[in-house]
């Protein structure tokens, strides 16, 4: 599978993102003819080497007649019928009107407003259209089956907008990255636009350190600013690493705190309630703490998106005030679940699949827990009974 990784040192901006993929080999002339497909007139892409702080880079030039598109707006609804009638295929279509989505809720929760009631000015909505489909084409063009990304520099300082002085992030911007890793080491400006955000936010399965994988290409796309450190953004392009082929890869969020005050009764509640939130999973590790304390190692694994939540209820119902959090790749077999019927009745099995065949099989617990109090029958003979029949069981039967 191809893999494409955004470094974002600089944060990024739509036409950064294409003067990456430019850089990395997206040719121009073969994305300018898939953005045909979308039938508008009036604008120009092009591209231009430059250097920015001693690394080279290729900007992306959007140019838009504002004779001809300077007096009107659009709304999403216009957008939309753009992209829907136009050529491109159908996977590009559907990508391109989920960044605009998320663009307009972020535009409409900002201003208090419906996403109906949201209006792009012209220009800057065919920049955007622009930017937004030749980001996800070209993407497509380079066969990119995954997009990563690292956290997000978002700058520092004020912005000035059609609503004045704002501050950075961006009101919109913010509303794009939350639940996402972002960082400011004090450098001057906003780094990262409204389209870059969504562009990002909306393409990329996962947030944090590099994926594995064989690089093949890399690419360097240019900013318009002059900054303290290279206004660039970095795509690396390669493909997964051999030996997780047969493997599905993610990455997940470790939020985790060190306890040695708490009352131990306590932790069953909170695994309870952590897991009902949806955390991935969640355990504890003994451990020994300044002072020769014995303490409790709490981890929660949980999607990147819901370190903020899972941060305020550890922070909220434990006695711990401070959190340690990153991420992490994590590696899956691919697994299904099957229903067994056996002699004390149906019994669920999680089948575990890697490579070519079958790995693990396993009756499920709460199934088995079940079966064992409705029938008032010892736990271990029900689950005797769930491994006399999974041994004669065909689970690669469909």
């Amino acid at each position: 599978m191809k893999v494409a990784y955004f470094e974002c040192f600089s944060g990024a901006s739509g036409d950064m993102i294409l003067g990456s993929l430019i850089d990395a080999g997206l040719d121009v002339e073969q994305l300018k003819k898939e953005l045909g497909k979308l039938h508008l007139t009036h604008y120009d892409l092009g591209a231009k080497k430059v250097i920015k702080r001693g690394i080279g880079g290729i900007q992306a030039l959007v140019s838009v007649d504002e004779d001809h598109h300077g007096h009107h707006h659009r709304d999403l609804h216009h957008i939309e019928k753009i992209i829907e009638k136009s050529d491109l295929e159908k996977p590009v279509k559907q990508k391109g009107i989920e960044i605009f989505t998320r663009l307009a809720e972020a535009e409409a929760k900002v201003h208090r407003t419906s996403i109906e009631h949201v209006h792009f000015h012209e220009v800057g909505a065919m920049d955007a259209i622009v930017d937004v489909m030749g980001a996800v084409a070209g993407l497509a063009l380079l066969g990119i089956e995954r997009v990563h990304c690292s956290p997000l520099h978002v700058g520092s300082g004020t912005v000035k907008c059609a609503h004045g002085t704002l501050p950075v992030p961006a009101p919109a911007t913010i509303e794009l990255i939350k639940g996402k890793p972002i960082y400011s080491d004090g450098v001057e400006g906003e780094l990262l636009t409204p389209t870059g955000a969504a562009i990002l936010t909306t393409l990329s399965s996962g947030f944090g350190p590099m994926p594995t994988m064989t690089l093949e290409k890399i690419g360097y796309g240019a900013g318009e600013s002059e900054l303290s450190i290279p206004n660039l953004l970095r795509v690396v392009i390669g493909e997964d690493g051999d030996e997780l082929k047969d493997h599905h890869t993610e990455q997940v969020a470790v939020v985790e705190t060190n306890i040695d005050d708490m009352n131990l009764q306590m932790y069953d509640y909170l695994i309870e309630k952590i897991m009902e939130m949806g955390a991935l999973d969640v355990f504890l590790a003994p451990l020994q703490m300044k002072k020769n304390r014995p303490g409790t190692l709490l981890t929660v694994i949980c999607r990147p998106e819901m370190v903020g939540e899972f941060s305020d209820f550890l922070l909220n119902e434990t006695t711990s005030i401070g959190l340690r959090w990153r991420v992490d790749n994590r590696i899956k077999t691919r697994r299904t679940v099957k229903e067994v019927r056996t002699k004390l009745g149906a019994i669920k099995f999680k089948v575990a699949e890697a490579g070519n065949g079958i790995i693990n099989v396993s009756p499920e617990y709460e199934d088995c827990k079940r079966m064992a109090l409705e029938k008032d029958i010892p736990l271990k003979a029900v689950m005797e009974e769930a491994w006399s029949v999974c041994s004669n069981f065909d689970f690669t039967d469909e």
